[in-house]
């Protein structure tokens, strides 16, 4: 009798450890890993002070969460990924703070077939997973995955996609005299389409008005902003390049995939498009998606014999663990004269697995030697 009430109380003892190191494991492995990778990233620090005291934009640029639907994937894929990627945006909110959220393109997965209903249920699951902190804004670029490559966008998909996303083809947002232009890629094909001539005329008024504010004799019209500064580009194309073979980040494209060719107006933005948005523009920096891969590109583009325009291009990686093990996002600190960029790793799916299995393993040892110890003192007592 003595012996079985023994049992019965080992057994319930190893069961609740069993049961709280499962939680432990748990809460590790879907919670607190994300913060003990993310801390490790911060706001990257600029060379000097800014002019006039005035605080530097602290802004976060992630792109191509490719949000799944109804058709492609399974339901516990879907439903694990996009559990990695609202962990690991929330931590990063909570860690960083940042006062702006870019989101370069492809929010969606299955944007361009899925029907109205099934739309509006995406983006209340986007901006679910995505929800920002007050005193943070975010600003959605569309990407090919949420509306189509350009002959396959319908008027209903572009305005259905800039009404509830509040993301017009082009957009200028300006924040303490830093300028960022936020661009529709797929809207700069170049054939005098209605969704491309919108776009157009709005680049020349954004660049007539930049023209304006630097002082430049090429101004045609009288608005100004408060002080210019070079833009910085926004939007989920890369600029035209031949291939991702110049990219030399550690997690660029793999090898043979970084020596294929791209496709203009598919895989980049044509030659022609990028010589216009560079021209009008005057970037200082550009960011854009798409391949889901890294690349960081020093850009030299000489208009005229007396002008040069020179600037940095990076290209995010995703930020699904679906479009790779390894997702990432950067924080930008930028002032009217610096831009300055830190690229930060989430946990990569193989040691989240790795470190489940581990401490599994742990947990185990110590139940193991639990039992041990808890019979050898039973046994010392009846002896």
């Amino acid at each position: 009798m003595l012996f079985r009430r023994w049992r019965h109380k080992l057994f319930f003892n190893v069961s609740l450890r069993l049961f709280f190191g499962i939680i432990c494991i748990y809460i590790y492995c879907e919670y607190i890993i994300y913060y003990v990778t993310q801390i490790q990233c911060g706001w990257p620090i600029l060379n000097k002070p800014p002019n006039d005291g005035i605080q530097p934009v602290y802004a976060m640029v992630l792109a191509d969460p490719h949000l799944l639907g109804s058709r492609n994937g399974h339901w516990l894929d879907k439903w694990r990924r996009e559990w990695q990627m609202h962990r690991s945006f929330q931590t990063a909110l909570t860690l960083h703070r940042p006062e702006v959220v870019f989101v370069l393109g492809d929010l969606f997965d299955e944007g361009k077939w899925c029907p109205e209903r099934e739309f509006d249920e995406y983006v209340e699951r986007f901006h679910k997973l995505f929800k920002v902190l007050d005193g943070t804004t975010m600003f959605a670029v569309v990407g090919n995955h949420d509306i189509g490559f350009h002959y396959r966008i319908t008027p209903h998909l572009a305005k259905r996609f800039e009404s509830k996303l509040n993301a017009p083809p082009i957009r200028l947002v300006s924040i303490r005299n830093n300028h960022f232009v936020l661009i529709n890629s797929m809207a700069m094909e170049g054939d005098g389409c209605s969704l491309c001539s919108r776009a157009v005329n709005e680049i020349d008024r954004i660049s007539d008005i930049l023209k304006c504010s630097s002082g430049s004799p090429l101004c045609k019209g009288k608005t100004k902003l408060k002080k210019y500064s070079r833009p910085i580009i926004m939007q989920h194309y890369p600029l035209y390049r031949e291939s991702d073979s110049i990219c030399t980040e550690p997690d660029a494209a793999p090898l043979p995939e970084r020596n294929n060719l791209f496709e203009e107006r598919w895989d980049c933005l044509s030659k022609e498009s990028t010589e216009y948005l560079v021209e009008s523009l005057n970037p200082r920096a550009a960011f854009g998606g798409h391949t889901h891969h890294s690349c960081v590109v020093r850009h030299s583009f000489v208009p005229t014999s007396d002008h040069k325009i020179e600037f940095i291009e990076y290209t995010v990686p995703s930020f699904s663990w679906r479009n790779r093990l390894d997702p990432k996002y950067y924080l930008l600190t930028v002032t009217p004269d610096e831009v300055k960029v830190s690229k930060c790793g989430m946990p990569r799916e193989w040691t989240m697995q790795v470190t489940a299995i581990l401490m599994g393993l742990a947990l185990l040892v110590y139940l193991r030697q639990y039992i041990v110890a808890t019979n050898r003192i039973y046994n010392y007592k009846q002896l």
